[in-house]
């Protein structure tokens, strides 16, 4: 299968920015797209995980045409909490269940990580069937809140070489970026990154550790005016 390029820093391709159409208000209405929305998104992930991301100013006007403009003042934090707040009403049973993690993050930040029931088999990038319910909910909460950017970074255990585990992990962002593209989320708010074996969340020394580390994490951010 054609290796899919996700490095640090990837614009968007042109056929993507295609598939947008249109922009979306803050509740994910559809509105008539500006030509800035025509721009390429960079984003870089620094720092362990997801530490901050980094845009270009005709990046950013890009994506801020693609949303409809950002977010400002007091308004961020009410916006992020009122999401929150429906991620744990829609997802309460995956919750409940252990099947993902919901975490507020500094910054007004969002992440929605996979565990080890959701997570992916040994040496594979395909979404578990089990799952789409859930990446279901995912979407319609992330398209009811369009002024975000949803940032997915892959994960694997220390199974196999570390050249083989990035390639691995950046298909597995890869999958779950393609699956919500599917579910009516712009590709301009979207970027996917595979950080390999690093940052494990859990011991590789067994099995039950290396399923927890085999994962996407999704961290939701905010866009803001300036």
């Amino acid at each position: 299968m054609r290796r899919r390029c996700m490095k640090l820093g990837a614009l968007v391709t042109a056929g993507a920015l295609a598939l947008a159409g249109c922009a979306t208000d803050e509740y994910g209405n559809r509105l008539p797209m500006s030509d800035t929305a025509t721009g390429a998104l960079v984003g870089t992930a620094v720092g362990a995980g997801i530490g901050a991301l980094a845009a270009s100013k005709s990046a950013k006007g890009a994506l801020l045409g693609a949303v409809g403009g950002g977010l400002a003042g007091a308004l961020v934090g009410n916006y992020m909490d009122r999401q929150k707040r429906d991620f744990e009403k829609v997802l309460a049973p995956e919750l409940n269940a252990g099947v993902i993690r919901l975490e507020k993050l500094p910054g007004n930040r969002l992440r929605v990580g996979m565990t080890s029931v959701s997570a992916f088999q040994i040496d594979s990038y395909a979404i578990k069937p089990s799952f789409y319910g859930t990446l279901n909910r995912i979407a319609q909460v992330v398209n009811r809140y369009g002024k975000t950017q949803l940032v997915l970074v892959g994960y694997t255990d220390n199974t196999g070489s570390p050249q083989h585990n990035k390639v691995l992990s950046e298909r597995r962002a890869g999958a779950v970026r393609n699956y919500l593209l599917g579910r009516g989320v712009i590709p301009q708010r979207l970027a996917a990154y595979g950080r390999g074996e690093a940052d494990p969340i859990a011991s590789n020394a067994t099995e039950a550790g290396r399923q927890l580390n085999r994962r996407v994490e999704i961290t939701i951010i905010p866009v803001e005016q300036g």
